[in-house]
């Protein structure tokens, strides 16, 4: 049952607005509208040939980025619902997070950084920003979807501020700086990159590591790199296996591993509201601007399920990211995209017409620039056929 809507979560009536003036609609909230939009966009499209860990045509029942954000999807809005946030703000965040990510997953990524590294590198973050903002062309009005200030500002800060109120960068950004693609915007449309996300957005960004560690490990076990039983190793699933072979000692493996997958969603999403409650018990905020300020994020896991979980992911880095066949097959795709940056840089008529240099004089920076916004937006088969067209040998990817 849905808790009733809570003091401190986003309300669409409240919203900031949108950094182009509109007419509100008639029929939805600013929030399903920007659910909408997302769904209707070209870049959510995309998402189903665009890798998680397996490329794109090793099999039917593997993730793709896609079906990613639908579970991530599935699981912020269980958070959301007991929390009383609001689900279809909750909603866009979980499934706008990877709309920036180029092809081939970490591996595409990886090369798009190495190739932009001298014009302010690779940021699938700021990419995401970029396409919500301007890289999408369905209105004639603006480019992008024009989403609320809400929705913006969980896409750039779902993982907490990016620098401190003097612009003193955080976390990941602070030995290379705030991307410029994020830089640039805020200039223009303020995103307090200096405070915490609302919840809405913290559970879309829980609701993202909960699906990596069940998703990843259920299509670990198809793919034959891991048995269930070699998850016994890490404390958590080695109980949850014990549960599982008690209540059915003679289930077959395929099942087996659907349980433990089925029975870890479970757990984490538990252990995540519950974490929550306490913590927000503690806070007493009262809106979501206190959220904003309260200096933590107000849902995480607890610090012994924050642990186990880091075993999960430990065993999935060594046993699955890590894999010899794996890294193989990323190997070939980060050369793929190399080549690709590579070919479009030295002969800029090899892009397509819309993604060729304009009338105007164009700087270095930005034309690279154009050209990892070309790539970052391709799905994996879109672009082994462009590598077959430009190069006499395409590695196949297997």
């Amino acid at each position: 049952m849905a808790a009733p809507r809570a003091p401190y979560a986003c309300d669409p009536d409240f919203s900031r607005g949108r950094l182009f003036l509109e007419p509100p609609s008639r029929t939805r909230s600013p929030f399903r509208r920007d659910c909408d939009r997302v769904i209707h966009s070209t870049a959510f499209r995309r998402l189903k040939h665009k890798t998680q860990v397996f490329i794109f045509h090793e099999g039917d029942h593997y993730r793709t980025r896609l079906t990613h954000s639908l579970e991530v999807a599935q699981i912020a809005r269980a958070l959301a619902r007991q929390l009383g946030l609001d689900e279809d703000l909750t909603e866009t965040l979980a499934l706008a997070h990877d709309l920036g990510h180029p092809p081939f997953g970490h591996a595409g990524e990886r090369a798009l950084d190495a190739c932009l590294k001298v014009h302010g590198g690779f940021d699938h973050n700021a990419q995401t920003l970029r396409v919500l903002t301007a890289l999408e062309h369905r209105y004639p009005d603006f480019d992008g979807l024009n989403l609320s200030w809400e929705a913006l500002e969980g896409v750039v800060k779902h993982n907490g501020p990016l620098c401190e109120r003097d612009g003193t960068p955080l976390g990941g950004y602070r030995e290379s700086g705030i991307p410029a693609g994020i830089r640039e915007f805020d200039a223009v449309y303020d995103l307090q990159l200096w405070s915490f996300a609302s919840l809405e957005a913290q559970a879309a960004a829980i609701a993202d590591d909960i699906a990596y560690d069940a998703h990843d490990i259920d299509d670990g076990l198809r793919a034959g790199l891991f048995e269930v039983d070699d998850l016994k190793v890490v404390p958590l699933t080695a109980d949850m296996i014990a549960a599982i072979d008690r209540a059915y000692p003679s289930l077959d493996e395929a099942r087996r591993g659907a349980e433990l997958v089925r029975g870890l969603i479970s757990y984490l999403i538990g252990s995540v509201i519950s974490e929550a409650g306490k913590r927000l018990e503690i806070a007493q905020p009262r809106s979501v601007d206190e959220v904003r300020r309260y200096g933590d994020q107000l849902i995480s896991f607890s610090p012994a399920v924050a642990e186990a979980e880091a075993g999960i992911k430990a065993f999935l880095k060594l046993r699955m990211y890590r894999h010899q066949w794996v890294m193989r097959v990323m190997g070939d795709a980060e050369k793929i995209v190399r080549d690709l940056f590579g070919r479009y840089l030295d002969d800029g008529q090899t892009l397509p017409a819309e993604w060729r240099e304009g009338a105007e004089p164009e700087s270095a920076p930005a034309r690279a620039r154009r050209i990892g916004n070309f790539i970052a937006g391709m799905t994996d088969r879109f672009a082994l056929m462009e590598h077959h067209r430009l190069f006499d040998s395409t590695p196949e990817l297997r």
